[in-house]
Order: C-alpha cells, then structure tokens, then sequence
C-alpha cells in the first residue's frame, strides 16, 4: 500500500464491484476523483464516497455520450449544487464522436457557464483532438476567478500547453501518457506545479488487469522522466492538490 497518493481522474462506478473499488481507494489513502459520465450516476457515487474521507464525486456528462444524452444537461444543473467537483465533461473530436460536436460544444459551453456562475467548481476535462476549442472555450466562459480547470489525459501540444497554464489549468497525468517519447516530451513540458496524477481505470491496464489505485506507476514514471526521487514527485502532487482544492476557499 502507498498512502498520500492522488488519482484525479477515475470511474469507479464502471468498475465490476463499484462498492469494492470504492473501498480500496479508501483503504490505500488515495485522494480520488470518482468521474461520473451521465448526471443520472451521481447520485450513488456522491452516496459512497461521502461515507469516505479520500473519495468524491464529480458530476459529468461524458462528450462521447451527447449525442444521446444531451438531453440530461438539466438533471446536470439540478444537481450541481450539491457538489464541488465536476467531470467527465468536456470536447471529443475523434472520428466516432465528430457528427455530435457541435452538440458538445453546446452542452460544455452551458456546463461552463453554469460552473462560472456558481463559483468554485474544480472541473475535470476531456479534450481528445479538442484542445484548441476546449481552451477557447474556457477563456470565454470560466476565468481562472471562478473555478479551475484540469485537463484531464493532456494531449495539445507544447503551445497549447502554455496557453493552458496561462489560463490556470492543471494538468492530471496518468501512466499511458509516458509510454512514448513524444507524449512523454510533451508532459514534460508541463509545469509541475500543475501535475496531478491520475489512472482513468478502469480504462487504462495494469499487469493486464483495469487499474485501481494504482496512480503509483503514474508517480514512478514521472521521477523517471523529472530524474526525481518518486517521493518527491508524489508531495508535489499532493502540494498540487492542496492548492487546488483551497485556494478559492
């Protein structure tokens, strides 16, 4: 068991056993994001992990799932007053998702909105072949003064890298994103102070099984490409998050 590591970016509820998944996050001390893709799962993701001190639940409406859920953007605002976090939400530009986008772009521009006018919100954020319009969407509907952005799995270049920093994002890394010298130069090149770690299981593999609390390997890979003891790596993280979650409050 590792403690005091941070998974910002996973979806418990698609796990065999949710309850189970749950359960060992908090037994590992993982500070975990549960992502959500359709409002209609918050409400039990928000139930078991407000029974934890390490687990919370964000409320999403996956990009990939607009084509046939757009329609639950309203049970999304119902709900988003009982909640801090958000996410999965966000653009999706690849070929299967392309014939929705303008749908996306509607939907995250009203989530944004919504996330802008409250205040506080700290919104986890898909991006694949989106980066551009998600950071244009960002700079014209949440200024960093009204919540944070973190863009989950980051795969913009280095340019728009910089322009996300500028707009204070943070970035959640998980271990696939180091798996080759390319995506590896590019997260790199992102400021540590603004590296979360994260697993995306059960979406991504560990010893050919879905990933868990796993975010360990995410930590290691980072020493390795930084040249930094991990445990260095891992307070970062965790000095990372703390800054996050306190600094509006």
């Amino acid at each position: 068991m590792r403690s005091g590591l941070v998974d910002f970016h996973c979806h418990l509820d698609l796990y065999p056993d949710h309850e189970a998944a749950v359960e060992r996050c908090e037994h590992d001390g993982v500070f975990t994001l549960a992502v959500t893709t359709t409002p209609m799962a918050w409400p039990r993701n928000h139930e078991l992990a407000s029974a934890t001190r390490h687990v919370r639940a964000a409320l999403g409406l996956h990009p990939q799932l607009v084509a046939a859920r757009a329609h639950e953007i309203g049970l999304w605002e119902e709900l988003l007053p009982r909640t801090r976090y958000v996410g999965e939400v966000g653009l999706d530009a690849g070929p299967r998702f392309y014939k929705s986008f303008d749908a996306q772009k509607e939907v995250f521009a009203r989530v944004l909105s919504l996330c802008a006018a409250a205040g506080n919100k700290i919104v986890s954020t898909h991006s694949v072949r989106a980066t551009k319009a998600v950071l244009d969407m960002v700079e014209q509907y949440m200024p960093p003064s009204r919540g944070r952005m973190v863009l989950h799995w980051f795969t913009g270049t280095t340019a728009e890298a910089r322009r996300a920093v500028d707009l204070g994002c943070y970035f959640s890394v998980n271990a696939e994103m180091l798996v080759n010298e390319k995506r590896a130069a590019i997260t790199k090149a992102l400021p540590l102070d603004r590296i979360l770690t994260e697993t995306d299981g059960p979406f991504t593999q560990t010893d050919g099984r879905p990933t868990t609390s796993d975010v360990w390997i995410a930590v290691e890979g980072l020493a390795r490409l930084h040249g930094m003891p991990p445990a260095v790596i891992s307070a970062t993280v965790m000095r990372n998050l703390k800054s996050l979650v306190v600094e509006q409050e």
